[in-house]
């Protein structure tokens, strides 16, 4: 029969060896683990939580985002300082990421209500 198994492709991929990482030399017992300069184990990639309800951002979500907001001093100069706020899509899809923002800054004290 000229159409191999699917069921045959996924063995194949699962039994297969020579794509796996391998230790290097210099650092046995490191499989899979990041170092930095000082010895100290890190990641490469952190969870982003979202700033308004605490609840982690998959990787893979699209809707998310991110804000930087910068502080500035009298003359309107940004002095380098800022606050990160991440959003995520289920916020934004509903409609109340206006108002989670608005919360976040009054909490801040970047955003006041009075007139």
């Amino acid at each position: 029969f000229w159409l191999k198994p699917f069921w045959l492709k996924l063995t194949r991929r699962f039994t297969d060896t020579s794509d796996r990482a391998q230790p290097c030399a210099d650092a046995p017992g490191l499989l899979g683990k990041m170092q930095n300069d000082e010895g100290r184990i890190v990641d490469l990639y952190l969870p982003r939580k979202c700033s308004a309800t605490n609840r982690l951002i998959p990787a893979k979500e699209h809707g998310a985002v991110q804000l930087n907001v910068g502080m500035v001093d009298e003359a309107g100069r940004y002095t380098g300082e800022f606050f990160t706020f991440a959003l995520a899509g289920f916020i934004r899809q509903r409609g109340e990421s206006d108002s989670c923002l608005n919360r976040l800054l009054h909490e801040k004290g970047l955003l006041t209500f009075s007139k």
